[in-house]
């Protein structure tokens, strides 16, 4: 039994979950209600054009567990959960989506494993995926095959955003203020010892997912930039291999011309040969320009996020 009741903080990023979020809510504060500990809820407004804000503020009003932030405009996810980070108090810290995809009825063992002493971490897994459509399944395992393949930033396949850290890993995290954020990477990438907990994947309880096919793919290609050169390393590839072939073509006619006459021929396939050529330069301009957009962002130093309303106090951990 614990000498003194620790804090745990529940990072929800919020983003028109008007239906969803009255239902988590509920189903959580039972959840923490028998855990022994004291909790707070650190929701994130992530500029809802609903009635979320309004739910939050309520939800606040008769529940001194509650505090809020709501964002000016839409900062995206990433954003959201940076500002939960700087702003929870908890000794233990959890990330949670407000759709009920993250079973709160999970948090009890989470925190067991973690008192244990032996992790830093309890993530989260899905082992099916339930719900979503065969094409999206695929590119997500492929992505997570790929990330893995050429970045430091150790990425489980199906790992969710839902896991429950001590409050020095979320410090380590609070310490990266990179505007251009990956959490799943960030997380891999800072270490600590982490225990993966499996289930089974859950539909949301109520509203859409906000994440379009397209969404998810430049978030993917984001991460990978993020937290890998390999594909700098694949465009200066291509460049020495072109080059290679180009001389060896020079060589190739100019004897060919010197020994035998002949005039070189072919249009088509000189156009063909430029057209290629043309596609790959644009290519690797195109990933280079990547890296120098991220690092351009980076220079600015614009905050991630910016405050409208909140109930936390001004002296809070910085955002």
């Amino acid at each position: 039994m614990r000498k003194k009741k620790e804090l745990i903080s529940l990072i929800v990023p919020c983003y028109n979950e008007q239906e969803a979020l009255p239902i988590f809510y509920e189903e959580a504060s039972k959840v923490l209600a028998t855990m022994n500990v004291d909790y707070e809820f650190v929701m994130v407004d992530d500029g809802s054009k609903d009635d979320t804000f309004r739910i939050l503020k309520q939800l606040s009003e008769k529940d001194e567990h509650v505090r809020y932030i709501s964002f000016s405009r839409n900062f995206g996810k990433e954003a959201a959960m940076y500002a939960g980070f700087c702003h929870a108090k908890g000794d233990y810290v959890a990330v949670m989506d407000a759709d009920m995809q993250d079973p709160p009825a999970l948090l009890p063992q989470m925190l067991e494993i973690l008192e244990g002493g032996e992790y830093d971490s309890v993530a989260t897994r899905r082992v099916t995926r339930k719900g979503e459509s065969k094409v999206r399944s695929f590119f997500a395992r492929m992505f997570y095959k790929i990330i893995n393949m050429i970045s430091d930033a150790e990425i489980v396949d199906g790992a969710r955003d839902f896991r429950l850290m001590r409050r020095e890993m979320v410090d380590a995290i609070v310490s990266m203020s990179e505007y251009n954020r990956f959490s799943k990477g960030i997380f891999g990438w800072i270490g600590f010892r982490t225990y993966w907990l499996p289930f089974e994947n859950v539909e949301r309880v109520a509203g859409t997912t906000k994440w379009s096919f397209w969404g998810l793919f430049r978030y993917a290609i984001s991460g990978i930039i993020n937290f890998s050169e390999f594909p700098l390393e694949v465009a200066s590839g291509f460049g020495i291999t072109m080059t290679i072939i180009a001389f060896v073509m020079l060589v190739f006619i100019i004897v060919r011309k010197l020994l035998f006459g002949d005039p070189v021929a072919g249009w088509a396939s000189t156009m063909c040969v430029i057209i290629f050529i043309g596609g790959i330069q644009l290519l690797c301009l195109g990933i280079m320009g990547q890296y120098i957009g991220k690092t351009y962002m980076e220079t600015k130093k614009r905050p991630q996020y910016i405050v409208a309303r909140t109930n936390i106090e001004k002296n809070a951990n910085k955002g």
